[in-house]
This record gives C-alpha cells, sequence and structure tokens, in this order.
C-alpha cells in the first residue's frame, strides 16, 4: 500500500504558472503508474495527465501543450507543471498511483489541493 501527499497548491492570476507535487510513501518506479486528476465544484472528477513507469506521458485535451507530467523515481514523487493556466483549471486536484495486479488495477489516492485560477 502506499500514501500520497500532494503539495503546491494555491491562488494564481489567469495565465500563471504553479506547480504540483505528490510525495509517496513507498517505491513507485517500477511498480505504479502514477496520474493527476481534478474535480471542480459540481463536476465530476476527471483525468488531467498520466505517466507510465517507463515515462510516457498522456494528456487530456484541456490540458496539452500547457501541462507537464513528469516523475522523480528516486525521490518517490510525481510533479504536475502548469503553465498559462485559465480560471477554468480551477479544482482540487488528487495525485493517483495505479498498481496493476492479476486481480486488477488497485488505485490509490492523496488527499487533494485546491487550485484556484482567479483574477
Amino acid at each position: 500500500q502506499v500514501q500520497l501527499v500532494e503539495s503546491g497548491g494555491g491562488l494564481v492570476q489567469p495565465g500563471g504558472s504553479l506547480g504540483l507535487s505528490c510525495a509517496a510513501s513507498a517505491s513507485i518506479s517500477s511498480r505504479y503508474a502514477m496520474g493527476w486528476y481534478r474535480q471542480a465544484p459540481g463536476k465530476q472528477r476527471e483525468l488531467v495527465a498520466t505517466i507510465t513507469t517507463t515515462g510516457s506521458a498522456a494528456y487530456a485535451d484541456s490540458v496539452k501543450g500547457r501541462f507537464t507530467i513528469s516523475r522523480d523515481n528516486a525521490k518517490n514523487t510525481v510533479y504536475l507543471q502548469m503553465n498559462i493556466l485559465k480560471p477554468e483549471d480551477t479544482a482540487v486536484y488528487y495525485c493517483n498511483a495505479a498498481l496493476t495486479t492479476s486481480w486488477g488495477v488497485v488505485d490509490y489516492w492523496g488527499q487533494g489541493t485546491q487550485v484556484t485560477v482567479s483574477s
């Protein structure tokens, strides 16, 4: 089992940048695909970006070209760099660790960090 702790959220003006971090309590290097999700008020949680154990990244269309996901396996940490932020990026951002087992995928979640984009 792995515990995840997000940090780096806050208030930023439109067009600004913000970086999120997700620290894992256990080694994530070879077993966990990692991802960032977000949930805005009144909306369902949605995928923002994912990164595989080998470093392949994928993004939601809404953030392509603006957000970058990365991972540092030595530090058991995943990052989300967010640039050119828009008011519609406002949400609680959650870190996810997905472990593929013989019986399916087991998901672990952080507690979330608030990102607010507003002038």
